[in-house]
């Protein structure tokens, strides 16, 4: 049965991409299945002057491919209202106010403010600590605030920003935002891990030999070299996206299935992540740039526009994770992420031990595999050991799968939209807290500090492949192997 949720989100940002392509779209469902009916509203602002019913017209034209009944549009644009304001000059904060005290009067709300930051992580203190100075939170209900990533770029300018937001708002109301906790398959985890108890009670080192996680891409650097040269494949992949699938793989059962006890475990497994030195970095982690193709579309990463010839970026990253936990004693969590791979995809694999019961034939019991596809197209795969054929009594692997439906896909809410939602709701189960942000930045920053040095091979790789013959050694050292190839 669902509730009618009462709440007024500000969207700092208001015009921008992200907004008028993810953000009200996200809304507009909320509203078309009742969560959102008639004690709810929408401020949008930015510096950019437009009157309401100009803005009205940037969300109408943004909901139009998920408009069927025009009245049900106009009747959710009737709650969104729009003031333009500079968000470095206090004085400026008034005219937000009043905005949001007319609409918070007008769809009779009574407190409940959400607050999202979808603008440069530098605004990010400043609108915090203005909103509280100038008296723009709420004094009954709730107020909670939602920000885009990236959450700093390094545990130094993370805790900054930490501490700037904690001066406005407690860590249990700031919702920091990874797309990736939002998709279908991500949250599909827990379900599978807790949901089974065939997976539930061989979760652990007795039973999994290896854990893998993969994002690859197939698409190069495109565009966007001035951003990614001062990134790479380590922050932009792996410090946000990678350590959150992780956290849900390797966290403790939780006391419940709310969001602090889902917290708490996840913390519990961040806590025991081993940070590495210059020496375990080496050992350990793989960096390397891809090159040619055997296309000539293919351009080398250091051919591409506006990458400096002398880049030592990362454009692939291969690594080995240690927790230690008695439950993941020896247990290897690898990870691995970059583009002009051979194959879109993100994806977990989860390598059980093979059989030891000696059938004494040519063929044992080989590794099984529970697979968890999150893209492009959601499924779940176990490779499992059957009976060959043959006369004589040799095993075999056998494929069990499924994949999302494309009735279950157009029923399945958009990332943005569940984000959007589990804040209304205050659920930060699928959000990034502050020790599994400061974690994450304290072991990428160890990685960073030997490749920033330099101290450390850069790897090249063949657009179209998998990556570097590096990145199996890696595995191979162990007695491993990446079970998606490509």
């Amino acid at each position: 049965m669902v509730s009618e949720i009462k709440t007024l989100v500000t969207f700092f940002g208001g015009t921008g991409d992200l907004a008028k392509r993810k953000l009200y779209p996200s809304v507009f469902n909320l509203y078309k299945k009742g969560y959102l009916q008639e004690h709810f509203a929408i401020v949008g602002t930015a510096r950019q002057d437009l009157t309401d019913e100009e803005f009205k017209q940037l969300v109408r034209e943004s909901i139009a491919d998920f408009t069927e009944d025009q009245d049900q549009a106009e009747a959710f644009i009737a709650h969104f209202s729009y003031r333009a304001h500079d968000v470095t000059d206090a004085a400026s904060y008034a005219i937000l106010k009043e905005a949001i005290e007319e609409a918070a009067t007008k769809f009779d709300i009574d407190g409940n403010r959400i607050f999202y930051m979808s603008v440069a992580p530098r605004f990010f203190g400043t609108i915090a600590k203005y909103l509280k100075s100038e008296a723009l939170l709420a004094s009954t209900g709730y107020n909670r605030l939602m920000i885009e990533k990236p959450f700093g770029t390094s545990y130094t300018t993370a805790e900054e920003l930490q501490n700037d937001l904690e001066n406005a708002f407690s860590d249990d109301q700031l919702f920091r935002i990874d797309h990736y906790l939002g998709k279908e398959m991500v949250q599909n985890i827990a379900a599978l891990r807790f949901g089974n108890p065939i997976f539930d009670a061989a979760w652990n080192k007795d039973y999994i030999k290896n854990v893998q996680v993969t994002l690859a891409e197939v698409l190069g650097v495109e565009e966007r070299a001035g951003y990614y040269d001062t990134t790479g494949a380590l922050l932009d992949m792996i410090q946000n996206h990678t350590m959150q699938i992780v956290g849900w793989l390797a966290m403790e059962k939780p006391d419940s299935f709310n969001d602090k006890d889902i917290r708490a475990a996840k913390n519990a497994a961040f806590n025991a992540l081993k940070i590495y030195d210059e020496e375990e970095v080496n050992k350990y982690f793989v960096r390397a740039q891809y090159g040619a193709g055997d296309s000539s579309d293919f351009k080398p990463y250091l051919e591409e526009l506006d990458v400096p010839a002398d880049s030592k970026n990362n454009t692939f990253i291969a690594g080995e994770l240690k927790f230690d936990l008695p439950r993941w004693e020896g247990v290897p969590f690898y990870v691995r992420s970059g583009k002009r791979l051979a194959a879109k995809q993100t994806r977990v694999d989860i390598v059980f031990k093979a059989g030891t019961f000696d059938f004494g034939t040519a063929q044992e019991a080989q590794e099984s595999v529970l697979s968890i596809l999150i893209d492009p197209k959601g499924g779940i795969e176990f490779k499992i050991n059957s009976k060959s054929v043959e006369d004589s009594f040799n095993t075999r692997t056998i494929d069990l799968g499924w994949t999302i439906s494309d009735e279950d896909k157009q029923n399945t809410p958009e990332p943005y939209e569940r984000m959007i939602h589990d804040t209304m709701n205050g659920d930060g189960s699928n959000f990034a807290d502050w020790n599994g942000v400061a974690i994450a930045w304290k072991f990428v920053d160890a990685i960073s500090a030997v490749y920033t040095a330099d101290k450390a091979p850069l790897e090249t790789y063949k657009s179209g492949s998998m990556g570097p013959e590096a990145s199996d050694k890696l595995l191979a050292d162990n007695g491993d192997t990446w079970v998606f190839k490509g």
